[in-house]
């Protein structure tokens, strides 16, 4: 069949359509994507030849008109978003950036869990942000990799193994959370230990209990290793924990995702008679301001989230000015913050919360 012309009404949609794909798949087989077979490449782009597509870029518009703002995609809803501290650094972190280049910042959220895909579709489609920032994304969120391939100018927060061809900022979680974990074996001696995870169908979640489990192993406790999945809530930590006392197993330690988790676990220890750290020691991870106000002060590992979003949209705006080609994979360095939920010498008498100079941080 010869290619007609392209009419107005031909888009992705009717190429996945025709071929019995979703749009996504389309968008990826179109863009040659690893994940999509040949046959179905193959398929995507007869299909596309039939129909006379012709993709409209969004970054050949940017290139000849720019929006004035830039877009930051969280694919969560706007309760979750809004109710975890991680993110308000983030949106202070893009919206510093932003304000130095006078641009707007846009958040896309979800209206609900079920429907992530909206967070980005709004943004694809409308044509209101000239690049985009990406945090929070699950590794099996395929939406990911259509941004990617759609020409808008993209900025990943976190680690996307999985996709090489894009550019990100983030940071070593599987040898940060090994450093945490390996302070508590090696400083303190404990090596009954518990980690609870972050959800494990995101990076951040998987990484930092990699990094759990290389310490254990690399002496020779991998057969002793624990692991509860939480979701980064207070909540969840406590969960958790209530869970592993009710289990009979016994811990003398606990290594968190974040903070948030260790503060709902220490509550629970202390509910049920046990003193931290000398019953159990607890180390938590992000340190975005919590875990110093905390008795006993949380032992973290210091992720700068608020830094890592400036670095990411002023990358971001690099690409736009035509300063950046090529993927880019920036690591920041985290540090270990020694406070007294380990065992470590508090800074200040217990039941005092310790000033934030009075931190021991080390950087691995």
């Amino acid at each position: 069949m010869a290619p007609r012309t392209r009419t107005r009404g031909v888009t992705l949609e009717d190429i996945a359509q025709r071929v019995g794909i979703t749009r996504a798949a389309a968008s990826m087989a179109l863009a040659d994507s690893t994940r999509i077979s040949e046959k179905t490449k193959r398929a995507v782009r007869e299909a596309a030849a039939e129909l006379g597509y012709v993709p409209n870029s969004a970054g050949r518009a940017l290139r000849r008109q720019r929006a004035g703002a830039i877009a930051l995609i969280v694919p969560n809803t706007s309760h979750h978003v809004f109710g975890h501290t991680y993110f308000m650094h983030v949106l202070t972190g893009v919206s510093s950036s932003a304000n130095a280049h006078d641009v707007q910042v846009i958040v896309s959220t979800n209206a609900d869990e079920a429907g992530r895909a909206s967070a980005f579709e709004r943004i694809i489609r409308s044509g209101t942000a000239d690049g985009v920032i990406v945090t929070a994304a699950p590794v099996d969120d395929a939406n990911v990799e259509t941004l990617v391939a759609s020409g808008l100018p993209v900025v990943l927060l976190g680690n996307f193994p999985y996709l090489p061809e894009a550019t990100s900022v983030g940071a070593d979680d599987v040898a940060a959370s090994r450093l945490v974990t390996e302070h508590l074996l090696t400083v303190h001696g404990r090596t009954r230990l518990l980690h609870v995870s972050g959800p494990l169908d995101h990076q951040t979640g998987i990484d930092r209990r990699e990094g759990f489990l290389a310490a254990l192993a690399g002496h020779g406790l991998a057969d002793e290793a624990w692991v509860v999945e939480g979701d980064m809530s207070e909540e969840s930590g406590a969960a958790a924990v209530v869970a592993a006392l009710d289990s009979g197993r016994p811990f003398d330690g606990a290594v968190f995702a974040n903070d948030d988790m260790a503060f709902g676990a220490m509550q629970v220890l202390r509910a049920r008679g046990l003193d931290v750290p000398t019953d159990v020691a607890v180390v938590g991870f992000d340190d975005f301001g919590l875990a110093r106000t905390t008795t006993p002060g949380i032992t973290t590992m210091r992720v700068s989230a608020e830094q890592m979003a400036r670095i990411a949209t002023d990358t971001l705006f690099a690409i736009l000015a035509g300063q950046q080609a090529g993927p880019l994979h920036q690591e920041l360095p985290v540090q270990l913050v020694t406070r007294d939920s380990c065992g470590c010498p508090a800074p200040f008498p217990r039941g005092q919360a310790a000033a934030p100079w009075a931190d021991t941080a080390v950087t691995p």
